[in-house]
């Protein structure tokens, strides 16, 4: 009997312990219990002791229950607090005393030490930033294991990404002594040396080359190695010895070879990282399939340390043999023929066999159409199309792809949601997608870059949601945007050379006219109807004063995108700043309407523009063109322009090509022949006539995720009626520099920025009558954050003007190089600094050209 107690008691204390806890039942009765045989008793109380409190109503047991002692509920009890986390794991269940099937019950709690401070050791404070994001120390929480493992594993992970793969981790406990049961955590970091990637070895590789192999491998990169020459005299001695192996070999193929292991260029950093190192294998495998060996493996790969504590990678792969498309079969296709549907795929019998092209081809093709844009511009939202391969003939391949087209698609509903300030309306009359039009995935594209043209809202965060019911054969869609600040406050102040200047610009560029008087829109300018309002004032103390003022109603009448701008500035350059009896007001004021065009595609566009300037000139010595006299200039303006990029601020793809003419009237041929013979310059400008063609192209290639090439040339032509009244000195070009400068209102001048070279320096005295313009600019990004969007940017450049057509040598130009960056900030718009050196002297002008900085603001120097 004495033995089979002592079981029972072990028994039940291992099952307690089980909970990380003890029940101990201390009563004059506890000889008498059975334990092999559970005996039920009613709870007659619970109290609680230790120094933690807790709440009767969190257990899962309560007085008057009846439990089974030892049972289920004692152990449950256990493991529910333990769960907790709050409580440290000494808890003891014990029975105070017994009173028939009466038990009470004590239940001892101690709490867990709680956090006063944490200290790193062996980090930055960048680095503890990132830290504080995921593992969120704050004082009072509980220190567990469970805290300590979490604060390990996040620093560990950390480093080991960024290629310290032998970082160790400590974190040790200090008890504070100025608060009872608070402790200081100490993390202790040492980061050891980074572990470099010196080597990957890729054996088995008979037909594609290892340096494909390894520019598969996106993330996982050697280090940077430049050694072109070594072993050469023995590469030259197997190739005379050995030629015969060499003979049809690709040369391309021979010398990417020899220079795999000898010459590795790396924008990236190398480090290691496991889970990159997985991903990268089978990035290597699709390379593999890509090329047609979809048979291709890893058989074994090892990674090991060299002596110099950098990591070397061995992979042994089987590519198997090359495969080829043999017959492609289409099953379940009605709407359009398998003929058709072979067309757009664009694969052939015999093609080599590529999966990834395959998939492209039907469903992901971004630079081309596909079969799945063919079913869903036409409405087939429900469409679906699975390649599957019915035969492996020796190295052929038949697939057959199975096509189910559904019904077509009816558009229903379409929401807006995000918009916190724009109106409804200003966003659904962008869209291309309308209620009971046919679902098509181009319309919505195409409608999401209409509301990135806009400006008012984030690119990266904008999204269209889709809500289909097969059912009813109808979809609703939902456009989600978030609100991005668009107006911009350009303020400018100075004082140098005994001068105060100053430069205040307002852009609204989402105004609401209509909301003018309402006093609650004031927050704190009425805005959300997507109209253009700028104000504009420049004062070079009495010298310059510029005021300006345009306005643009986007949608003329609220059915059809017709643009209606008008516009209205002064401005006053004055020969002495001590005198207002001599300088020139230049007055201009211009209307304007502009309206998309649905022929030959609807990124056209057109604008007609009417433009009055009036120049007022008093006692100007310097005025190259008459000193005292007025000039009247009229104008029509015509523009064609099309324009299909996807973004206004940080552009990836599409161009921008825009062609204008500015005529004004042929005074001088309704004029005597004889007219201009002996005539005053102030007569002979009185009305100014010209006319002036310009052509601008931009072109943006998205390489790759979002590095971008923009390429844009710049052509400009002013030209005359009668060569009796010659060329105009008005409205001339002039080449140069940052773009920015207040000289324009002289005589109209138009500023070409060029970078590397001093403002006005690629032109004559007497300003250009042609000009051209050539940038390839690469661009890549820090940051799209609407709030402050900032890219670098590499570029080279020439350009020239010259004064008459005769002069005109296309392939002469001045050349520049050099790099910037690019901030855009919505309450400054686009800020810019380049630095630029110019290659070419100009003559009589030694200072022009090499090293220059440029400050920009907006697209000056475009």
């Amino acid at each position: 009997m004495r033995l089979v107690k002592q079981v029972s008691i072990f028994v039940f204390l291992f099952w307690s312990l089980c909970g990380q806890a003890q029940v101990v039942l201390e009563a004059e009765s506890v000889l008498d219990l059975d334990y092999l045989n559970p005996v039920e008793y009613e709870i007659g109380g619970i109290t609680f002791s230790g120094t933690a409190e807790c709440d009767v109503r969190a257990l899962p047991i309560s007085v008057g229950e009846r439990v089974k002692i030892p049972g289920d509920k004692i152990r449950k009890t256990i493991e529910r607090l333990f769960k907790m986390g709050i409580y440290k794991d000494n808890i003891r269940i014990t029975a105070t005393r017994i009173e028939g099937k009466i038990i009470f019950l004590d239940i001892y709690l101690e709490e867990m030490p709680r956090l006063s401070t944490f200290i790193y050791r062996g980090v930055k404070k960048s680095d503890i930033d990132e830290f504080d994001k995921k593992v969120k120390l704050s004082q009072g929480k509980i220190v567990n294991e469970n805290l300590k493992t979490i604060v390990k594993n996040v620093v560990g992970d950390y480093y080991r990404e960024k290629g310290f793969y032998h970082v160790q981790v400590g974190v040790s406990e200090r008890k504070d002594t100025a608060m009872p049961n608070f402790l200081t955590l100490i993390i202790e970091v040492h980061k050891g040396k980074r572990v470099k990637v010196n080597g990957i070895s890729i054996v088995g590789t008979n037909e594609v080359d290892a340096f494909t192999l390894r520019r598969a491998m996106k993330e996982t990169k050697t280090r940077f190695l430049f050694q072109p020459f070594e072993k050469i005299d023995t590469a030259m001695v197997d190739f005379a010895k050995n030629h015969k192996k060499y003979k049809g070999k690709d040369l391309w193929q021979l010398t990417s070879a020899y220079y795999a292991d000898r010459v590795r260029v790396r924008f990236k950093r190398s480090k290691f990282d496991p889970n990159n190192y997985e991903s990268d294998k089978e990035s290597m495998i699709r390379k593999y399939n890509e090329l047609g060996y979809r048979d291709a493996y890893v058989v074994s790969d090892s990674v090991y340390f060299a002596s110099n504590g950098s990591m070397n990678i061995d992979i042994l792969v089987d590519e198997g043999h090359r495969y080829y498309f043999r017959n492609i079969t289409w099953v379940g296709n009605t709407k359009y023929s398998s003929e058709t549907l072979g067309q757009v795929l664009g694969i052939r019998k015999g093609d080599i066999y590529n999966t990834n092209k395959l998939e492209t081809n039907l469903t992901m093709n971004q630079e081309s159409i596909d079969v799945g844009t063919l079913y869903l511009d036409d409405g087939y939202l429900f469409f679906n199309a699975i390649p599957v391969e019915i035969a492996v003939v020796n190295d052929s391949v038949d697939i057959e792809i199975r096509i189910r087209e559904g019904s077509q698609t009816e558009i229903n509903k379409v929401y807006i949601s995000g918009n916190t300030r724009t109106s409804d309306i200003v966003i659904l009359r962008e869209l291309t997608t309308v209620p009971g039009r046919k679902f098509s995935r181009s319309d919505i594209i195409r409608s999401q870059r209409q509301l990135m043209q806009l400006g008012f809202f984030n690119p990266e965060k904008m999204n269209v949601i889709p809500k289909a019911d097969e059912k009813t054969g109808t979809v609703d869609l939902e456009y989600v945007v978030e609100e991005a600040s668009s107006d911009q406050v350009n303020l400018a102040f100075g004082f140098g050379g005994g001068y105060l200047y100053g430069n205040v610009g307002l852009n609204f560029n989402n105004f609401s006219a209509r909301k003018f008087f309402k006093k609650d829109a004031w927050t704190p300018i009425p805005s959300g109807d997507g109209q253009r309002l700028s104000l504009t004032a420049q004062l070079y103390s009495n010298l310059y004063q510029q005021y300006g003022a345009s306005f643009t109603e986007p949608w003329l009448g609220g059915k059809k995108p017709i643009a209606l701008t008008v516009g209205i500035s002064q401005s006053l350059y004055s020969y002495n700043q001590y005198s207002e009896s001599s300088g020139i007001r230049v007055t201009t004021a211009s209307v304007g309407v502009m309206n998309r065009l649905k022929i030959p595609d609807d990124y056209f566009y057109m604008s007609n523009t009417i433009m009055y300037q009036y120049y007022d000139v008093k006692n100007y010595s310097t005025f190259i063109i008459f000193n005292t006299g007025k000039a009247h200039a009229i104008s029509y303006i015509f523009g064609l322009g099309r324009n299909s990029t996807d973004a206004p601020i940080y552009t990836r793809t599409g161009s921008d090509v825009s062609f204008s003419i500015q005529l004004t009237p042929p005074y001088s041929l309704f004029r005597r022949n004889d007219y201009y013979d002996d005539i005053t310059p102030q007569k002979r400008y009185e009305f100014l006539e010209y006319y002036k063609w310009k052509l601008s192209i931009k072109e943006y290639i998205n390489i790759v995720d979002n590095l971008v090439l923009s390429l844009r040339g710049k052509f400009g032509y002013l030209g005359m009626y009668n060569s009796k009244a010659g060329t105009s000195p008005f409205e001339r070009f002039y080449l140069g520099g940052s773009g920015l400068t207040m000289t324009s209102v002289i005589d109209g001048r138009e500023i070409i920025g060029m970078r590397g070279y001093t403002d006005a320096a690629l032109s004559p005295t007497e300003g250009g009558t042609i000009f051209q313009k050539f940038t390839c600019e690469l661009r890549y990004p820090i940051t799209l954050n609407p709030s402050a969007t900032v890219y670098l940017l590499g570029f080279l450049e020439a350009g020239n003007s010259w004064t008459e057509m005769r002069d005109y040598k296309p392939f002469k130009m001045y050349r520049a190089a050099g790099f910037g960056v690019r901030v855009f900030l919505p309450m400054f718009g686009l800020l810019g600094l380049d630095w630029g050196y110019g290659f070419d002297p100009v003559p009589g002008n030694p200072a022009a050209g090499k090293s220059q900085f440029h400050f920009t603001m907006g697209a000056a120097i475009d």
